[in-house]
């Protein structure tokens, strides 16, 4: 057997397995070998599955050897969130108090891998809440970037990330409200897919309550993976329908060809205040579409600071009625002075401006859609500088508040409900750099896509060994 079956892409894995050149029982065992050799210097996972993942696996090879028809991810080593429901395990989300909430039944993400034939072998960490752009809380411990101990591995998937890039499992589960999948993606130097709302079904049965609107018009479920094609094969696993979220859409995973030269709108500098570093990521990734016979155009997508501005006064004054009393009552310290500086940044609105702030999100995605229509592949920076320093967002208020700004060009993009994908392009010292890539809505192929090209001309940088 190959001992390093943890480097295959999830592609490769699930030809290999499906025609039975190696077995789901040694991909899932290399990957636990994997996570025994590195994820006690990373705490990435904070449970690891090694008895059902065995049996997983011998059953999916079964089915092999049954002739039985096999799914898009069948016998490939996957890790899910603790923020999502899974049956027979608790859904934390990061919280002391939660540690006992087990859950009955799978939500719709954890069910469609189970369905796709994926084998789960760990629950990766996230901060308390899931709300901060750190990995860290009180009951799980920190979690750490492979590329440097003193660099944030991004939240609130961070150890999603941290896990797919250190190489101990194909695809890692992620969730994005504000980030939460692109950031870390960029934090650890791999591929994250923050899809359309509606395209991936989620819903937690533990939930006492259903989601605010703002997290229903901008919260995500998607993957995390070392290659753009892996992200492409967990879509197709991970986009089936569950009639559990009323807001699933069931909308082709392929769209219209688009008319040649694809026009490209790339951004290096929209707030002005970005690391030369980035807007470098930005321009070359520019130039290497180019070179694919994309017509590019340096020009920044319209009311851009607008589109931030209103990810923090609708999410923010939401999270002042409904998150901000949970966090005040169970959140550790860290997120409890993470939520004090997210509300100082954002005024407090009442109803009418709440209101006021929908209309003019309408506006914006028009202005959008129109500019889409001569450019349908927009390229931003994912943060305007390269990733945090570990708990940077513990500093003073200046740090916090400039921490805030950096990722403006990250929370246009949910504010306004468009697909994005961040793929690497590089490094910048000792960290990954990488842009992101944003098409019209439920177009992920489109994003996929053109993410594939800048891929092909990049460096590969993971799976990697922890650094110190």
């Amino acid at each position: 057997m190959d001992n390093e079956l943890w480097r295959w892409s999830a592609v490769d894995l699930a030809h290999a397995i499906a025609t039975r050149a190696i077995s789901s029982r040694e991909a899932v065992q290399s990957s636990l070998d994997r996570i025994a050799q590195v994820n006690p210097s990373l705490n990435a996972i904070v449970e690891v599955l090694t008895d059902e993942a065995h049996a997983a696996a011998d059953a999916a090879d079964a089915a092999v050897k049954a002739g039985a028809e096999l799914g898009p991810l069948h016998g490939v080593p996957v890790t899910t969130k603790v923020n999502v429901d899974q049956r027979g395990y608790a859904t934390t989300n990061g919280v002391v108090e939660f540690r006992n909430v087990i859950a009955t039944e799978d939500s719709p993400v954890v069910a469609n891998f189970r369905k796709a034939g994926a084998i789960i072998v760990g629950r990766t960490n996230t901060p308390a809440f899931s709300h901060r752009w750190f990995t860290d809380n009180d009951l799980h411990g920190a979690t750490y970037n492979p590329w440097s101990k003193r660099l944030t591995p991004g939240g609130s998937s961070g150890g999603a990330a941290s896990a797919v890039a250190a190489g101990m499992g194909a695809i890692a589960h992620g969730n994005d409200f504000g980030g939460s999948i692109r950031y870390p993606a960029y934090a650890c130097g791999v591929a994250g897919l923050r899809p359309t709302p509606g395209r991936i079904p989620a819903f937690n049965p533990s939930a006492t309550s259903d989601r605010p609107i703002t997290a229903q018009m901008m919260s995500v479920q998607g993957p995390l993976a070392r290659t753009v094609a892996d992200l492409r094969r967990a879509l197709t696993a991970m986009a089936q329908p569950d009639m559990r979220d009323g807001n699933w859409m069931p909308v082709p995973l392929q769209g219209a060809a688009l008319k040649r030269p694809i026009g490209v709108a790339i951004a290096p500098a929209p707030f002005g205040d970005e690391a030369p570093e980035v807007s470098a990521a930005v321009r070359t990734a520019g130039r290497w579409l180019a070179d694919a016979g994309f017509a590019v155009k340096e020009i920044t997508p319209p009311r851009l600071a607008e589109a931030a501005d209103l990810w923090h006064r609708l999410v923010i004054n939401e999270e002042r009625r409904t998150l901000a009393p949970a966090i005040r009552k169970f959140g550790d310290s860290k997120s409890r002075y993470n939520l004090d500086c997210h509300i100082a940044y954002a005024p407090q609105l009442d109803g009418d401006e709440v209101l006021a702030c929908f209309e003019q999100r309408l506006a914006i995605v028009r202005a959008w859609q129109l500019f889409q229509e001569r450019y349908p592949i927009i390229i931003l920076p994912v943060s305007a500088q390269l990733p945090f320093r570990f708990d940077q967002d513990q500093e003073n208020e200046t740090v916090v508040r400039a921490l805030l700004d950096a990722q403006r060009p990250l929370l246009a993009v949910p504010a306004l409900g468009f697909p994005s994908v961040v793929v690497p392009t590089g490094t910048a010292g000792n960290a990954p750099v990488g842009v992101q890539v944003i098409a019209g809505r439920f177009r992920e192929d489109v994003c996929l896509a053109a993410a594939e090209v800048i891929e092909a001309r990049g460096p590969n940088l993971t799976p990697i060994d922890p650094r110190e």
